[in-house]
């Protein structure tokens, strides 16, 4: 570790980081890409450690005296702001992001995103300290291209659907359309960042991640989570398949995304950390926009990719159809296509995505297999014998 320069040859130096959400999907990766290569510490928070409890055992590891795990929940917790301050830098991870919430839980939703999120930015700007917050491409919301016709030719345009940090509109459904309590908390929680940057001297710099998909992604219900759960479509997808049931199209799997490896995303991530003088400042799309698929066609993949690492056949109907309302609840609705575009995060940290989705389907797969697929049986058995 010792040299190691920015993307402007200057010697990298060690900081302390305060990273709030630490126990989640992504700060599970963020927190092994952080000990194993680079020098930097970690003040770990969260409300679980399950996710990074390989990392906090003394015994088995070399860095236990660069990551310290606090039980806490920053919604009442009065040493968040004393964490904070021992930072150099603070990343912000905490949210509820599931979309089976947006609409059923709209109040804790924004409380979530937006009301919990409000004495981070506040210490962070009162204390002088940077800010790494990590948002969603939600806030995007449905693309302009979402409301030309449907034979308009316009809508092979890239400027009517690619998605641009600063110039893209955020388009979100009516009021009653609860699913965007969620891209409304996270919209105004970056325009309170962005405000206090521009106020107040805040070193910020706002994440937008587009489907980060990988090992450890939200949980499988019945086996790490609650029975009645409903994960994002990545591990609702894996449960079908772990439980070699249909998998659930919501109308119809129309839906287009793009889809980006959770290593992939880190890397970006780090360049963020380490160079603050390209990334304060900046909105950046994170994702790939080489990996777009309708939720219909990664169904498919997903299918014959299981198939490939588990050895099993698929089953005789491996795909159904269900309504929204009948998926999410009433109030649900959905953005059309979500692709980033990529020029703000190529010109201040010279990246881009590298794996295709049929690998980073594979590498996860693999790893849901291999952690699930015993469980996922034996409870299954105890089902059918009760």
């Amino acid at each position: 570790m010792a040299g190691r320069v920015d993307l402007d040859s200057n010697p990298i130096k060690q900081i302390t980081i305060c990273m709030i959400g630490a126990g989640g999907f992504i700060g599970s990766h963020l927190c092994e890409k952080l000990l194993s290569e680079t020098p930097h510490k970690v003040l770990a928070v969260d409300v679980y450690s399950d996710k990074i409890k390989h990392l906090l055992e003394p015994a088995t590891v070399t860095w236990a005296d660069r990551i310290q795990f606090h039980r806490i929940n920053i919604k009442n917790d009065s040493r968040l702001e004393g964490l904070i301050k021992m930072a150099d830098l603070t990343i912000n991870l905490a949210a509820i992001c599931t979309p089976a919430d947006y609409n059923t839980r709209p109040l804790d939703t924004i409380y979530s995103n937006f009301i919990d999120a409000l004495p981070v930015v506040k210490y962070c700007s009162e204390n002088g300290k940077r800010l790494i917050h990590f948002s969603t491409c939600e806030v995007y919301g449905k693309t302009i291209g979402a409301f030309l016709p449907k034979d308009s030719p316009l809508r092979q345009d890239p400027a009517y659907y690619v998605l641009k940090e600063d110039t893209s509109p955020c388009i979100f459904g009516p009021i009653e359309k609860q699913r965007w309590s969620y891209a409304c908390a996270k919209q105004l929680i970056e325009r309170l960042v962005y405000a206090e940057g521009a106020e107040n001297g805040l070193e910020f710099t706002i994440v937008r991640p587009f489907n980060w998909i990988g090992p450890r992604m939200d949980f499988i219900p019945g086996i790490d989570g609650p029975s009645e759960g409903v994960p994002r479509v990545l591990a609702c997808f894996s449960n079908n398949l772990l439980r070699r049931e249909p998998l659930k199209l919501v109308d119809g799997g129309e839906s287009q995304r793009t889809f980006i490896y959770i290593k992939d995303a880190i890397e970006a991530v780090l360049l963020m950390i380490e160079n603050p003088a390209r990334a304060n400042g900046h909105i950046f799309n994170v994702g790939n926009p080489n990996n777009e698929v309708t939720v219909r066609q990664l169904a498919e993949m997903m299918t014959k990719v299981y198939s490939k690492v588990s050895g099993e056949s698929s089953i005789e109907i491996p795909t159904i159809d269900v309504s929204s309302k009948e998926f999410y609840g009433e109030g649900y609705d959905d953005s059309d296509k979500r692709i980033p575009d990529m020029t703000i995060i190529n010109r201040q940290l010279g990246w881009n995505p590298k794996t295709s989705l049929w690998d980073l389907l594979e590498s996860t797969l693999t790893y849901q297999h291999r952690t699930y697929a015993e469980a996922v049986k034996q409870a299954m058995s105890k089902t059918t014998a009760n």
